[in-house]
Parts: C-alpha cells; structure tokens; sequence
C-alpha cells in the first residue's frame, strides 16, 4: 500500500458516499453559496457562544454527510476530525454528540485531507465499513485564539487572511456510489524560519511544494495527470509564492489547472477578506461541496487537493517560535476513471 516514501495507495478504492457542508453568513455571499448544504445568516447561529457556534457547524455537517451517504449514526463506526481551537474542542464536543468511536486529529488547516486521508486508511485495510472525516473553523472563534477579541477591531495587513466559517464533513465507505480516495501523501513538517502569524500564506506555500513533489515523486505523475491541483488556503499571497517555487523546482504549473480554496470561496475584489480564504473549515467546505460536485457532473476526471496548514500556537508564537507548517495531499477522482 505504501508507494515510493509519503504515499498511501488505496488499492480497495474507498469511496465517498455522501459530505455535508454548512458555512456562515461571508461564505453565503461568495460565488460558491449555492453548493453549499447550509448556510447560516448570522455568524452567532442563535448560540451563546462562538465555540457552541462552530460546534454546531461541525455537528450539523455529520448529520447532513450521513442524511446525504443515507446511513443512520448507528452504521458508522469512526469519526476522524479536528479543528484550529485548543483541544480541538469543536471536534471532541461534537464526537461527544456523535458518539462513535473517535479519533482527534490536528494539523491546522490541513485536518481536512489528514482526516480524509485517515478515513479511507482505515476503510482501505476493511479496518470499518463507514468512516466521518470532518473538520470546521469559525472566524470568531480564531480570531479570539490566535489574534484578539473581535471587539477589538485591530487592523490586518493585506497579507492576512479571512478564517473561514464552516464543516465540512465526508462518509468514507467500502463501497458505494461516489467519487473515489484514490491516493494519498502524507506531508512532512517545512519551517523556513518566517515568523509572521499574519502571512500564513507565505508560510505554507514551502509545504504545499514540498508534498506536491513529493506526491509525483511517489506516483511517476506529472500535473497533466490531474485536471486540478488545487491548494488547501494559501490564498493570493501563498498561491503565487507556490507556484513560482514549483516552476524553479522544475513543476511548472498551468495556472488554469492550479487552484486555491482559499481564492474559491471569497470573492477577494468585493469581500473585505485580505488575501483570501483560511482555516480548517476552508478547503474542507470548497472540496466537499464545490470539487466533488464538478467530479459528479464529469467536469473533473482526477484531482488533487493539497490542503495547507500551519502548526503554531498562541504560546509558540508568544515565545518567538517560528512556523512549522505541512501539507497533505488526497487524489480523489470519478468511479470509473483508474490509474
């Protein structure tokens, strides 16, 4: 199953059977709203605090991912997720209410292809049947970890970027209808030193590099075998560094087939967003609603979807650390397409 040194080949051919995907009020006003399962009008969803909001989110993903599979809870038999929050709270609270068995991830904004990519793991070796991966992240709720209080109003520089409010959630099954988790490369850590929470992008874009190469490494691929390599939340910022670093690297990449959730799911020119999209909820929401619904309609064939993430914390930062970042790939393509 393991192919070249970061690859896992899934040669059973896990399937995607059903996602559920729920955002916040800037999310509704981008140019994916209509993909979306649900979106909320206020950014409180009626609950008494952000945490219990973002909580929300993630659970009323797994109940739509599981409605949409049509599997009842008492099918499923793991749930693999994680979040930006300490503790990953979000996610241990609503496996509370799930209440599978649980496996708590955390690799920042990349938890929704590490989750992914673990679901079908466990799938792939007949270690369960149905299989949740689900992640999410709430503006209010980073903002007030990482950053300050909203209510502080503190200025950002254009480099920044605009968590992401949303889950996004995924049914992993043996078999079923659906796309396919073709493949998928587990990214090392990158740090080159940057120190700057507010350039996340920059950051990441090393990691994202690193794990794409070593992905066409592992399979003897190049970019032409994909219809899209898409970055998890890099942004405007991040995408372009990643890309010239992949050209240099001898990977030039066609910008038509070279995306970026976190460029998907905000328009950047209108929405006061900075560079873009971020946070865990990011590139799980733009791949479970917006991708896989291309694959479905055969506008797609194979994808690649690198999410990013960086792996700092409050007291990291506070202590002059710099940025450990990784990135995680997942090749996800239509049933009857193979290798």
């Amino acid at each position: 199953m393991l192919r070249g040194k970061q690859t896992w080949w899934f040669e059973n051919r896990p399937v995607i059977i059903g996602t559920g995907t729920v955002v916040g009020p800037d999310e509704g006003d981008g140019p994916l709203a209509a993909e979306f399962d649900l979106v909320h009008p206020e950014l409180d969803m009626q609950q008494k605090s952000w945490e219990k909001a973002e909580r929300l989110l993630l659970e009323q993903a797994s109940d739509l991912a599981m409605k949409n599979a049509r599997i009842q809870n008492d099918q499923l038999e793991f749930f693999v997720g994680g979040d930006l929050m300490n503790q990953i709270i979000s996610s241990t609270f609503a496996a509370r209410t799930i209440g599978v068995p649980y496996l708590g991830v955390f690799g920042a904004c990349s938890t929704s292809m590490e989750s992914l990519a673990l679901a079908a793991l466990i799938v792939n070796s007949n270690s369960g049947k149905y299989v949740l991966a689900g992640t999410s992240s709430h503006n209010c709720t980073v903002e007030k970890q990482f950053r300050y209080p909203t209510e502080y109003g503190s200025q950002k520089p254009p480099t920044a970027q605009y968590t992401v409010t949303g889950a996004g959630a995924a049914i992993v099954a043996a078999e079923g209808t659906g796309p396919v988790v073709e493949c998928a490369t587990i990214g090392r850590i990158v740090d080159l030193g940057i120190k700057d929470p507010f350039n996340m992008g920059g950051a990441m874009a090393p990691a994202a590099v690193d794990t794409i190469q070593m992905h066409l490494t592992d399979t003897g691929r190049s970019p032409k075998d994909y219809d899209l390599i898409v970055t998890g939340d890099l942004a405007s910022v991040g995408h372009s560094i990643a890309a010239d670093l992949l050209e240099r690297g001898g990977v030039p990449m066609d910008q038509t087939q070279f995306g970026d959730c976190g460029l998907m799911i905000y328009d950047v020119e209108k929405q006061k967003v900075q560079a873009g999209g971020s946070g865990c909820g990011c590139s799980a929401v733009v791949t479970y609603a917006h991708l896989l619904k291309r694959l479905a309609k055969g506008e797609l064939s194979r994808i690649l979807v690198v999410a990013t993430g960086a792996l700092l914390s409050p007291l990291s930062y506070q202590q002059g650390e710099s940025i450990p970042c990784i990135a995680h790939a997942v090749s996800i393509e239509r049933n009857e397409v193979f290798a």
